[in-house]
């Protein structure tokens, strides 16, 4: 007899509670079947919430040896499997994003521990010249256009509430900005 067949005719028979309680009593078959039913859309949410395919799929790996190890632990009468199973991904997910931007955090600290000091009297002779050169490219922008960017970027507005603040249309706006940046850029000597 086909094997396959038979799987497709117990998934059909089963409900995905019943397939949990199962592997909860160790049944490798029945967490084949959860896992068909269900590993598609875990892994789309483990990938959804870090980001990353390659990520995901570890996540994915990690949550379902999990929920091999601790089906037993599953009480159908607080939720569904495939809720409980959903959770336990999300949850997995979660703690690796933390665990990620955590990591992220330690090396930048080390980096910038490692990194040597340099005399700060030169810093501050080049942030004074970046200073002078971008206050320089400013003041080539038209009041308009200066104004514009001005709400946009230090304002924090968006376009149509920097039109409703100028009193004028939400394209001109746009135009205005994009000119100005255009000119800034080539001020500054970009592309």
């Amino acid at each position: 007899m086909d094997m396959t067949n038979q799987r497709v005719a117990v998934d059909s028979a089963v409900s995905l509670d019943d397939l949990l309680v199962a592997v909860g009593g160790g049944d490798r078959d029945a967490f084949g079947a959860l896992f068909d039913e269900l590993g598609p859309r875990t892994l789309a949410l483990a990938h959804r919430v870090v980001g990353s395919r390659a990520r995901g799929e570890e996540v994915l790996q990690e949550a379902w040896l999990q929920v091999w190890r601790t089906a037993a632990a599953y009480d159908r009468d607080r939720g569904s499997a495939r809720a409980w199973i959903t959770t336990l991904v999300h949850r997995r997910a979660v703690d690796t994003v933390r665990h990620d931007v955590a990591e992220h955090r330690r090396d930048q600290r080390f980096e910038s521990a490692r990194e040597p000091d340099f005399d700060s009297v030169s810093d501050d002779v080049v942030a004074r010249d970046e200073h002078l050169r971008v206050r320089g490219c400013l003041n080539t922008l038209t009041d308009k256009q200066r104004e514009a960017i001005d709400r946009a970027y230090f304002g924090g507005l968006t376009y149509a509430e920097v039109a409703s603040v100028l009193a004028v249309n939400p394209a001109t706006v746009k135009t205005r900005i994009r000119d100005g940046l255009q000119r800034l850029r080539a001020c500054m000597g970009g592309k």
